[in-house]
């Protein structure tokens, strides 16, 4: 991989081939009449930008063959063949639990998770000094399980003798994100693009920017991130783009997500997180039948179920219930539930939270009290913005208007921005009879996203 010097382009010697890309950027955006008026397109960025510009537009040729999970199968064979012709070696054990947890990210499937657990630990018995690996791969798999205390304490064992490794400063960022540790979270984050400058250090920048409601910085992170892609990252060049369209969505510029989530599909069409987020936005737009479509790209096959096909039921459903079809709204949560029910790591993978949502969604009383059991135990492992915003609409739901208030105090106090929780709080100010901080939230919530005033809007957030 070649050298990632670039952190700002105007504060360090770019290569000649990222300054001729950036120069052609330039020259792209004045001639297709995209600058702002009286502002030149160098550092300084602003979240209008427009997301169809060439600087969100793939510059390599897509893959043709983008059957991640065969190749990802014939790695776990080979290794699997060396494991038994040396099988005292640690550093295959290692390989191989890493070639698990990307077989699981790619198919959803947790038992890969166990599986990299397994290998990891017997790499640590064969090998149990100077092995980053195994290490990295126990943190992921914490991380994983929502552990993040875990792994927390695994990646500063790489850190005390590796203390520029990516990965391992990459995990830190993520763990304390999900704790809700925003000030630690910078901290790994600023430490990470100085030292390891990648187009995953300036995406995990950026999340950390949003989380602190900095959107200014967060799209300069976006843009750095993408000037730094290479054609070997398509997993993480649509990370980027996809996690970059959801903030543009969560600021109702619609248009724009809507051709940053059609940018991610184009270089990978089966990507299910760019599939379910396009799906959830042509919801929000009254396009239900595209809605429907893109749901469907998300099951790989019946006998082969993975943790996306929940949330493509649950999308369904809410299409639904917006199209007036009840019934069969019920029957595609009463499907997305029974995934749920199957899955044996329902405590242990995270999807304590995934449940209670769905729970409330449905809508009944009997529900409410396992979803408040739910949240609460997830509760005891993160403390994000969601988890909190997830909590607080249960004890809504059980008319606990203070414990509420208190909640979603928390979560806005974080800094992040979220047009759902500034109204879930006007509401609830609203119950407890303040109607001034309640037209507060409510004018915070419409800054935050201009459209999600409109009903539909509302109801499929």
């Amino acid at each position: 991989m070649k050298s990632k010097n670039l952190v700002h382009f105007n504060a360090m010697p770019m290569t000649l081939a990222l300054k001729r890309r950036f120069l052609q950027q330039q020259q792209q955006l004045i001639l297709g009449g995209c600058l702002l008026v009286g502002l030149a397109i160098t550092t300084q960025l602003v979240p209008k930008l427009i997301a169809s510009s060439s600087l969100y537009r793939y510059p390599f040729a897509s893959p043709t063959d983008v059957n991640i999970t065969r190749q990802l199968e014939q790695e776990v064979t080979f290794y699997q063949r060396r494991i038994r012709q040396s099988p005292q070696d640690g550093l295959n054990q290692a390989l191989l639990a890493t070639v698990y947890l990307k077989l699981a990210r790619a198919t959803g499937d947790s038992n890969w998770y166990l599986l990299a657990e397994q290998a990891a630990q017997q790499s640590l018995n064969n090998l149990p000094f100077n092995n980053t690996g195994a290490l990295l791969a126990q943190a992921k798999v914490a991380e994983a399980r929502h552990d993040f205390d875990g792994a927390i304490e695994l990646v500063q064992k790489v850190l005390s003798t590796h203390p520029q490794h990516e990965d391992a400063l990459s995990i830190l960022v993520s763990s304390h994100l999900g704790k809700g540790q925003i000030s630690q979270a910078e901290i790994a984050a600023q430490q990470l693009v100085e030292q390891v400058p990648t187009l995953g250090a300036y995406t995990l920048r950026a999340l950390v920017n949003v989380a602190q409601g900095q959107d200014e910085a967060a799209i300069q992170d976006f843009q750095q991130a993408l000037a730094l892609e290479e054609p070997e990252e398509v997993g993480s060049s649509v990370w980027t783009r996809t996690l970059l369209a959801r903030f543009y969505a969560s600021r109702g510029e619609l248009n724009e997500a809507k051709q940053l989530y059609q940018e991610a599909l184009r270089i990978l069409p089966r990507s299910p997180l760019a599939l379910t987020q396009l799906a959830q936005l042509e919801t929000r737009l009254g396009n239900y039948r595209k809605a429907a479509k893109l749901y469907s790209q998300v099951f790989v096959s019946r006998d082969y179920p993975n943790v996306w096909d929940h949330v493509a039921l649950e999308g369904m459903a809410q299409v639904e219930v917006l199209r007036g079809d009840r019934v069969e709204a019920e029957a595609l949560w009463e499907k997305a539930e029974t995934l749920f029910r199957q899955h044996q790591d329902l405590s242990t993978f995270g999807h304590r939270r995934e449940l209670a949502r769905l729970l409330l969604s449905r809508g009944r009383e009997k529900d409410l009290p396992e979803a408040l059991t739910l949240i609460e135990a997830d509760l005891q492992m993160r403390r994000d913005v969601e988890t909190l915003d997830t909590y607080a609409w249960v004890l809504t739901r059980l008319n606990r208007w203070q414990d509420a208030q208190a909640v979603l105090k928390e979560a806005i106090a974080t800094g992040q921005r979220s047009a759902v929780i500034f109204y879930r709080a006007g509401v609830v100010e609203q119950h407890l009879g303040n109607s001034k901080q309640a037209e507060t939230y409510f004018q915070e919530s419409k800054a935050t996203d201009p459209k999600f005033y409109f009903q539909e809007t509302r109801q499929s957030l």
